[in-house]
């Protein structure tokens, strides 16, 4: 007899563990055990579990209104905007509710500019190992394989190049290029930061050909590398920026934020969400905005950053059959493993303490931005556990 098809369509290889309750940094399993959490929900969770501030504003907002549609002005929602653009290179802002939405309108948005401008600009440049979500235009602008494979025909009009090729950029960037679409750190792709002098790069000659520079900071932004979004550390800006998890610190929000230029093609009727930039989500979001951007936040994660990488690298020396090497920025790290990561994975959950894997055999250790000195320290003690355990 044929076992019943699961109630829940099983697209997840899922870890048997099931959380009932988090605080800060930690997370409490139906056994009552208790797990050391450096994933933050995959870089979602930047406040960690439970942070008061974002519980007391989402039980005042909840208490008040949670849904109108955009088919009325909503206050909360045009202050996040205005808090965004304050703090960035953006001049507007449209709020969604995931990253892979974001990256829907980012491509909407470049094909709508040139649409207008009336060129014939049909490609949109991406890279190998990028991840920009799971809808048919996101999986289209990656390229893999592994995405795409039994989901096509895809989406036409990209052409993906390989990471770090600066020959095949420079030949493949000329004017019939409409954008460029990046992150500046690969998350999924195994925490492969673009340097500097890479983005800096780019951003020249995007500015030579007309290209849009399309930044995807879903994973790599809102603090998570010391900066408020990580293209910060190069000195350039974007002329279009995906942005999602942290923003909501673990309510579903996401945003694309633009110059006026880059935005000016999406007019009334171009775009829409349902629920996005609800009242409820605007209101965890200025929150998260605010604490983040306070005096002194983001000099403490890139302190706290620096503290896990130094001891990172003891860990890497004293396990070189099991680690090569520390990648990364912030608190936003990976181990590149010589050991199969998923089986470090697996060791670090036996000593109750939470990764996640990435390409190119590299864990992440995405914690709270929240988290303290002598957590890392925790966190460190059960790796050299996990470590000791595969010898």
């Amino acid at each position: 007899m044929t076992a019943p098809f699961p109630a829940l369509l099983p697209t997840y290889n899922r870890t048997p563990l099931s959380f009932i309750r988090g605080e800060g940094s930690w997370l409490v399993e139906a056994s009552g055990a208790r797990y050391l959490d450096l994933t933050s929900g995959i870089a979602v969770n930047a406040l960690g579990h439970a942070h008061p501030a974002l519980v007391d504003v989402l039980h005042e907002q909840a208490q008040a209104l949670w849904h109108v549609s955009n088919l009325y002005r909503i206050p909360a929602q045009e202050a996040l905007a205005q808090a965004l653009v304050d703090q960035t290179f953006a001049d507007t802002a449209f709020f969604t509710n995931s990253g892979t939405e974001a990256a829907e309108l980012a491509i909407k948005m470049v094909r709508k500019y040139w649409s207008d401008k009336g060129g014939e600009r049909p490609t949109i440049l991406t890279f190998e190992g990028a991840f920009h979500g799971r809808s048919t235009g996101a999986i289209a602008a990656a390229g893999s394989e592994k995405m795409t494979k039994g989901f096509g025909p895809l989406m036409p009009g990209f052409k993906t190049l390989p990471w770090g090729d600066h020959d095949a950029l420079r030949a493949a960037l000329d004017t019939s290029v409409a954008a460029v679409m990046i992150e500046p750190v690969q998350g999924e792709g195994g925490i492969r930061p673009l340097p500097d002098q890479c983005l800096k790069g780019l951003r020249d000659l995007c500015d030579q050909t007309g290209a849009l520079l399309v930044l995807d900071e879903v994973q790599c932004g809102m603090g998570r590398t010391g900066k408020l979004f990580a293209h910060e550390w190069s000195g350039v800006t974007p002329d279009i920026m995906m942005v999602a998890k942290g923003i909501g610190g673990g309510f579903p929000l996401g945003a694309v934020l633009a110059t006026a230029d880059a935005a000016s093609g999406m007019g009334a009727g171009t775009h829409g969400s349902t629920y996005g930039g609800n009242p409820l989500a605007c209101a965890v979001g200025a929150k998260v905005v605010e604490i983040i951007t306070a005096d002194g936040f983001l000099d403490a994660v890139s302190r706290k950053g620096a503290l896990l990488r130094q001891r990172l690298e003891g860990l890497v020396a004293s396990h070189p059959d099991i680690f090569e090497g520390v990648r990364g920025q912030g608190l936003m790290l990976g181990l590149k493993c010589r050991a199969p990561n998923a089986e470090i994975v697996k060791a670090a959950q036996a000593a109750f303490l939470l990764t996640v894997p990435a390409a190119d055999n590299v864990i992440r250790l995405l914690p709270a931005l929240t988290i303290t000195e002598d957590e890392i320290t925790e966190a460190m003690n059960r790796l050299e556990v996990a470590a000791q355990s595969l010898h």
